[in-house]
């Protein structure tokens, strides 16, 4: 049986770093011996209970782990459920039971180092390439157990499309990209390309799809690039991504330093392979591939003439004329003058060997983990192609497991973990819920009550500790600029402080919960965090903003915007440089504007010139209808939940803000018949609100929504909008306390999504928060 191991260390430590003692580490282990029939019938009953399902809802609720820590802390739901017939009546003791039952649940959920566990999945271009590259390395039997095979196969078969092909994530209609290299995944697993017993298997009818759609040079880059270090597409065939990039200097307008930070990170994997033209040894699955992925024969194709090519079941960000002859005219510069004597020797050899060097640089700094699952990958292989029994390969092998994650669906990788993100909001909700307990006067159940009060200090303590051992501590080291990495000290990443790379609106969330815990009695919350640390945090976020007042994600802004036409990838936008995005913005207001109020000496002239541009910039943002994109989540709701929140604590109101008045307008209109909203991933792609088909509930949106409405003041105006809301809240809860696993809504570069399972708890009990707490002001 699966179990989710938390701060696991290796056998052998040698090739596994760590800065913290693995805290926040996860890692799935699978012991036969170790479970009861009781417990392996409730597996199997969840993983039954998804396939029949799935043509509902084809997320997982990520119940494994789920399950597993609820037997361990012998968990029991002893505050009874609640149910709400009309809207009106709901009462202050109505709402703040189903908050006390959630809250009771999301306790429960915490692991013994701090963190919430989550799974952060759902693309499927994730898996696919870490095989592919276990396979050409030899590495694949020896890194993945039998069961490892059989939950990826099961993961592989239960987000297949009826059509036979996969979309780019779990919801998404198939595109080329996810059926080639999800097929060739299949094939390597050893499923067979026919099978005479079942004409409809897997295998055959992603071959069908892909064949009816012209074959695999229709395939876009990243995935081109995939084919050709396989051995099964051609060089050739794919726009150039050649290393003497790296050589460019800082006062080029393009250059390493002005790449988005996760572009930079694949490119730098891709432009070594390139360079070296990589192919791996051919063996007799892949020849059976050549013919098996093009509708002609291999040995026919013009793969100049399929460089350009993207099926439109892919296509996102299309190339134009111009586009399309300037890396014509890169790919002549890179291949018949670079790749060439004398310059092959002169020049593109010392780009190789600057290559690798970032790349040693870059894998050390993130202890192997590198900038996510889409860019490990094409490191790790490039490390191997360079020495394969090298220590820098073996490293990266050693940090295959903290991506593998077990659902009731199978096997999936991760993006790299969101054990941070989850735990700060986490961490928000259960904190934001104590105002409430704070004012009960009902004396009923006295036992009770210290019962929970010493399970929420325990909650405390240890989610304390976690944000403080996962700060990071210093820069990146060495000449950090020249190796194209920004500034890092008193950040949070979004997984773990292994990782290595903070996240502004990550270091906001966590700097709000330690400016809280820091205003507690040391008694109750253990040791304070030193004050030098929430100056570290602070100035880190200083940092972050920009000339137009916003806030970037990642890195401060470099490149400029007019970069992005240089994009060579099709399937997703915004890929060049770093932007600056609504939601980071309104995360660090409300950070800073606590931390202005705590410590108002600490740079405090800056911190409010940055409250105020930052506000400015929200409200240049807002579109016409009133709502805000959510360039990390699903997508008006929640773009205009994050901006709302960055707007109050700028200390606007809806009377004194005309964008808080037209922001509380849109919900209005987007609210649904029965009081809640959902919203459509189409909405992030498409950029305009689309509701869910057949205007479906989602908790997520709707708990979002009704936030946004209550910090609008709207409980003063008119509060049914938001009774009817908390009554699809309260009636969604499970007898559990659990809420229903539905649509994803995470999401990047606006076209391709992600799971959060853990936003269905926080984000509905965020919003019972903030409605018991109008509830109780309207006593």
């Amino acid at each position: 049986m699966w179990r989710l191991r938390i701060g696991a260390k290796a056998e052998d430590e040698s090739y596994l770093l760590t800065t913290n003692n693995y805290t926040g580490r996860q890692t799935w282990e699978f012991d036969a011996g170790a479970c009861s029939p009781e417990e392996l019938a409730e597996v199997d009953e969840a993983r039954r209970n998804f396939l029949v399902t799935r043509s509902r809802c084809k997320t997982s609720a990520d119940l494994l782990w789920r399950m597993q820590f609820l037997r361990e802390k012998k968990f029991e739901q002893k505050i009874p459920r609640v149910e709400i017939g009309s809207p009106e009546n709901i009462s202050y003791k109505d709402a703040k039971t189903a908050l006390r039952r959630g809250i009771h649940y999301l306790t429960a959920l915490q692991a013994e180092d701090g963190h919430w566990p989550a799974e952060n999945s759902g693309c499927l271009f994730f898996e696919a390439p870490f095989i592919i590259c276990l396979y050409i390395t030899g590495n694949l039997e020896k890194t993945l157990t039998s069961e490892h095979r059989k939950e990826l196969l099961r993961y592989m078969c239960n987000h297949q499309n009826e059509d036979g092909g996969w979309g780019m994530h779990v919801d998404g209609r198939s595109s080329m990209f996810c059926t080639v290299i999800n097929y060739i995944c299949l094939r390597i697993l050893g499923e067979e390309a026919y099978d005479d017993d079942d004409k409809e298997g897997s295998c055959a009818r992603a071959r069908k799809w892909i064949l009816d759609r012209g074959g695999a040079t229709y395939t876009p880059l990243i995935g081109k690039a995939w084919l050709s270090i396989l051995g099964v597409y051609d060089w050739s065939g794919c726009k150039p991504i050649p290393p003497e990039v790296w050589m460019f200097p800082s006062c080029s307008p393009f250059n390493g330093g002005t790449l988005y930070i996760y572009s930079r990170d694949i490119f730098m994997g891709i432009s070594y392979l390139y360079g070296k033209k990589f192919v791996a040894t051919p063996t007799p699955l892949i020849r059976q591939l050549r013919g098996e992925l093009y509708p002609e024969p291999y040995e026919k194709i013009i793969w100049s003439q399929a460089r350009n090519r993207c099926a439109k079941e892919d296509l996102y960000n299309p190339q134009s004329f111009l586009q399309e002859l300037f890396w014509k005219s890169v790919h002549i510069m890179s291949e018949h003058i670079l790749g060439r004597w004398p310059f092959n020797k002169l020049i593109r050899q010392k780009a190789l060997g600057i290559t690798m060097e970032l790349l040693h640089y870059h894998d050390e700094a993130s202890r192997y983990f590198t900038g996510g699952c889409a860019s490990k990958p094409f490191h790790m292989l490039a490390c191997w192609v360079e020495d394969p029994e090298g220590d820098y390969f073996k490293k990266h092998l050693a940090r295959v497991p903290d991506y593998i994650w077990i659902g009731e669906d199978g096997l999936k990788i991760q993006s790299f973990g969101s054990q941070l993100w989850d735990t700060a909001l986490s961490l928000q909700v259960i904190l934001a819920s104590q105002d409430v307990d704070d004012d009960d006067d009902d004396d009923d159940d006295d036992d009770d009550d210290d019962d929970d009060d010493e399970i929420i200090r325990s909650t405390f303590i240890k989610g304390y500790d976690y944000l403080k051992k996962s700060q990071l501590a210093q820069n990146p080291p060495g000449d950090h600029r020249k190796m194209f990495k920004d500034l890092a000290k008193g950040g949070w990443t979004f997984s773990d402080q292994d990782q290595g790379w903070p996240v502004s609106d990550c270091t906001a969330e966590s700097l709000e919960c330690c400016l809280v815990f820091g205003s507690m009695p040391s008694d109750y919350i253990g040791g304070k965090m030193d004050v030098e640390r929430l100056y570290d945090a602070v100035n880190l976020l200083l940092y972050f903003q920009s000339k137009n007042g916003g806030v970037t994600a990642w890195e401060a802004a470099r490149g400029s915007t007019w970069l992005e036409w240089l994009s060579p990838v099709e399937f997703m936008e915004n890929t060049m440089v770093e932007h600056e995005y609504v939601e980071c913005t309104g995360s660090a207001i409300v950070a800073l504007a606590r931390f202005l109020k705590q410590f108002p000496d600490h740079r405090g002239e800056e911190v409010k010139r940055f409250i105020k541009n930052g506000v400015k910039y929200i409200e240049s943002f807002q579109r016409p209808d009133g709502s805000w994109y959510g360039s990390w989540g699903v997508c008006f709701t929640s773009g205009t939940f994050f901006a709302l929140r960055g707007l109050v604590a700028g200390g606007k109101t809806y009377y004194n803000c005309d964008a808080i008045r037209r922001a509380a307008q849109f919900l209005l209109e987007t609210q649904n018949s029965e009081g809640d909203w959902g919203e459509s991933y189409l909405s992030c792609r498409n950029k305009k609100y689309t509701p869910l088909e057949g205007n479906k509930t989602h908790v997520v949106n709707t708990g979002q929504a009704m936030m946004s409405l209550i910090m609008a003041g709207q409980m003063q105006r008119d509060p049914l909008p938001a009774h009817r809301a908390a009554k699809v809240l309260i009636n969604s809860q499970l007898d559990s306390g659990d809420f229903p696993q539905e649509e994803m809504r995470g999401v990047f570069n606006r076209h391709v999504m992600l799971n959060y399972a853990n936003y269905r708890n926080y984000f509905s009990l965020w919003a019972l928060v903030y409605y018991t707490k109008a509830m109780r002001l309207l006593l």
